[in-house]
């Protein structure tokens, strides 16, 4: 099987400064984005499975996806402030680079932007329209994040691994961590983990702070056996560590 993050033809790599590897950013942002390319992947048929009036389901599902998006923007937000502004001052030849990979978060902040009120107002109606137009809102957001989330790891981060600290770059992804709740990171990691390999799961929860760790194994499994089952009534829940 052809690895995802596998630079297409025409896209060139930004310059590789002549430094050691310092960190391991690549590796660390492949399983977070493998699981960003599963959710929106997934959303469009989520809202789709909804049926007209279901509010019950429409809040469910929504709420869900809301979670998504507020995951999605605080992962670009650690990156806007504690990754690009380092690597554009320490490796200046990748100038045009970042300012592509910032564009593109600015393309999904006005996506997401765009999709909050919509999925709002289909949570309260469950409308068919309002569904619809979710529907093909996420399925434009997955088309952007396709590009952007294999571009960052196949064309920057092999730079960041050579510019930043482990400690810089862990500090980027606990921006994230630092700003949500501990009950919504535990009831989420499963989902997470579900969509990396047992290696690199193994690794997700070596990187996780103790305690989000532990009430993980002692509660958040089965809370994640239970969302999974509620999105995907019959489909097998994928096994996780």
């Amino acid at each position: 099987m052809t690895d995802f993050f596998t630079m297409q033809p025409g896209e060139t790599a930004a310059p590789l400064p002549d430094r050691p590897v310092l960190c391991t950013g690549s590796a660390t942002m492949r399983r977070i984005h493998r699981f960003f390319l599963w959710a929106y992947d997934e959303a469009p048929g989520l809202v789709r499975s909804v049926q007209p009036h279901d509010t019950t389901r429409a809040e469910y599902v929504g709420e869900v996806l809301g979670n998504f998006d507020k995951l999605l923007h605080l992962h670009h937000e650690g990156e806007d402030v504690l990754m690009y502004p380092q690597l554009a001052e320490r490796a200046p030849a990748c100038a045009l680079h970042v300012e592509q990979m910032l564009e593109h978060h600015r393309q999904v902040t006005q996506r997401l932007e765009a999709i909050e009120p919509v999925r709002l107002r289909w949570m309260t109606t469950a409308d068919a329209e309002a569904g619809d137009d979710l529907a093909q809102r996420y399925t434009d957001l997955c088309t952007v994040l396709q590009v952007h989330l294999r571009r960052e790891v196949t064309e920057v981060m092999p730079v960041v691994d050579r510019v930043l600290t482990e400690r810089e770059f862990k500090g980027a992804g606990q921006h994230g961590i630092n700003q949500l709740d501990k009950n919504f990171l535990v009831g989420n990691l499963g989902m997470v983990l579900a969509t990396n390999p047992p290696a690199d799961q193994k690794d997700l929860l070596r990187e996780i702070p103790p305690p989000v760790r532990l009430a993980y194994r002692l509660i958040g499994r089965r809370m994640y056996r239970r969302q999974y089952s509620t999105l995907f009534p019959g489909r097998a829940i994928p096994e996780t560590l």
